[in-house]
């Protein structure tokens, strides 16, 4: 381990007299900066992080690529520039440009800025001959909200379990995402769109070239995320771009896949297009002009700007790519929460009787009605809140990360490790205001804290005993598998991989426990209708 991350707790357990002790401080200082504060040399320059009281290094606001400002809007991202001397790396960079949608999101970063490609790096060494496991997470929020900053994702803990954790900025909404028939017509690829899967995919060929300088082994990176995260994990497996940069990958509740399935290029062309056109006919050369929170402001009453199948990241749709076993050979684990959304995603604002519950299902599915009512079955109130929370969550997320981790096992030739998350989190804060609809089980996004060990960095709840717990076990589980590819160890139960013919499902909660697949045909009914 580097004595710049770990001299002071070395120091004291060894009880090295007090004069060693000034001496060692003044090698760290000599050697590794002022104040011992710990150094890394870039293939682009020297950084200078900070040391947490637990030993754990962090360098953040690292740049990984060009700022995607001017004509470098909507395009692809260009390598980073080098710098001169050494530069400060214990701030976090701008979040990408963003509307305030989502209100659980907390951030540490420096402003908001169109100029946000930056990334954070959490290690527990910075001795190139540790060659430590490395996790490379990517931040959920619908790929139009989210940051690297935010507490949820910190580094720290899973440092402390000898992993090196990274987070990545990436563009999002409209800056991340545009297509356009100009765009394509001037790139080189012939595509437009998706630039934010490239800022994460420049990400990862940075760390390979760099993560070892942290302490990492560029040949055991995991890719992880969650939500859009997940999504784009998911589409980082499929893109030929991606090939070798990674050797495990994590998906938290979202697969690129089914009712998630990226869009044509004609289709996202033709939306942006119309965009464009709304604005008054804006050429690339205004649209690149605009003001950043001018052009975001454009966005606010409801463009979307959707993943497409643009030829260049992504050759062929996801599920295609993955059907042909042509995704990356990697082990997977992924999973969703017991309760992804709420019985009023179906229901609205009407009381859920079965009566109303079934007209909800008429409605909705046609002809097709009597199977869904039949295999997500309700014959009384409760039982309601209960099968129409379960459809709003397969329709919502859950059906297309069960597509991933189905095709994976049948095609990608490595273990797939699937979870339930099912332990709800205390009833504090905007979860018991008034009038809010209960949940019924674990909502979405839920288990991020749990997952990361970042339970107490999240100031809305008082987490028991029992959360410690959960979030013990489930960190844990992550970390073997970041670790070998494989979530057993010692004191887990054991976790079999869905390859084994009788499928089973890790379900996370206080007591965690193996149970079979449940419903496997409502994923299969599901499927049949994309």
């Amino acid at each position: 381990m580097s004595a710049v991350c770990n001299i002071h707790n070395v120091l004291a357990i060894m009880k090295i007299p007090f004069y060693l002790m000034i001496i060692a401080m003044l090698w760290a200082h000599t050697i590794h900066g002022q104040g011992g504060k710990p150094l890394v040399a870039t293939s682009n320059g020297k950084l200078e992080g900070s040391i947490g009281p637990d030993g754990v290094c962090s360098f953040k606001g690292i740049p990984f690529a060009q700022p995607p400002v001017g004509d470098l809007r909507f395009r692809e991202p260009q390598p980073p520039l080098n710098w001169a001397g050494t530069r400060k790396a214990d701030t976090f960079g701008p979040r990408a440009m963003q509307l305030p949608v989502f209100s659980d999101m907390n951030f540490r970063s420096n402003g908001m800025s169109e100029d946000c490609l930056y990334l954070n790096v959490w290690t527990p060494t910075t001795t190139p001959k540790e060659k430590l496991p490395v996790l490379v997470y990517f931040y959920g929020g619908g790929f139009v909200g989210g940051d690297g900053s935010e507490f949820r994702y910190d580094g720290e803990s899973m440092a402390s379990k000898g992993i090196v954790a990274v987070t990545v900025n990436y563009r999002l909404g409209i800056f991340g995402f545009l297509s356009h028939p100009d765009l394509t017509k001037e790139s080189a690829h012939h595509s437009s769109g998706n630039y934010g899967l490239l800022d994460q995919h420049a990400a990862l060929v940075w760390v390979q070239k760099n993560i070892a300088a942290f302490g990492g082994d560029p040949s055991r990176v995991t890719i992880g995320g969650e939500s859009a995260g997940s999504i784009a994990v998911c589409g980082q497996m499929a893109s030929p771009l991606s090939k070798g940069l990674f050797a495990g990958a994590i998906g938290e509740s979202g697969g690129m896949m089914g009712n998630i399935e990226p869009n044509t290029l004609a289709d996202g062309e033709q939306i942006g297009a119309a965009f464009a056109s709304g604005l008054g006919n804006k050429s690339l050369a205004n649209l690149r002009a605009m003001p950043a929170a001018e052009l975001l402001a454009a966005t606010a009453k409801g463009a979307h700007f959707p993943t497409v199948v643009d030829g260049y990241f992504l050759p062929a749709s996801p599920a295609a790519i993955f059907s042909a076993g042509e995704q990356m050979a990697v082990p997977l684990l992924v999973g969703w929460n017991s309760a992804e959304a709420n019985y009023t995603e179906l229901l609205g604002k009407k009381e859920p009787t079965v009566e109303n519950y079934e007209k909800a299902i008429r409605k909705i599915y046609g002809d097709k009605a009597d199977t869904i009512l039949t295999l997500y079955k309700a014959s009384s109130e409760d039982a309601v809140e209960h099968a129409a929370s379960d459809l709003a969550s397969d329709r919502f997320i859950a059906y297309s990360t069960w597509k991933w981790a189905d095709l994976h096992t049948k095609t990608g030739g490595h273990p797939v490790y699937r979870y339930l998350y099912a332990h709800p989190r205390p009833p504090m804060g905007g979860d018991t205001q008034p009038g809010k609809m209960p949940v019924m089980g674990a909502g979405h996004s839920w288990e991020i804290e749990y997952a990361l060990g970042n339970l107490h960095s999240n100031k809305v709840y008082a987490w028991t005993t029992a959360d410690d717990k959960v979030s013990e076990t489930m960190e844990t589980y992550f970390a073997n598998f970041i670790k070998t590819g494989n979530p057993n160890g010692a004191g887990l139960p054991s976790w079999k991989a869905m390859q084994t013919g009788s499928p089973e499902v890790m379900v996370i909660d206080v007591t965690p426990h193996l149970e079979m697949e449940k419903h496997p045909e409502r994923y299969t009914f599901l499927d049949s209708l994309y």
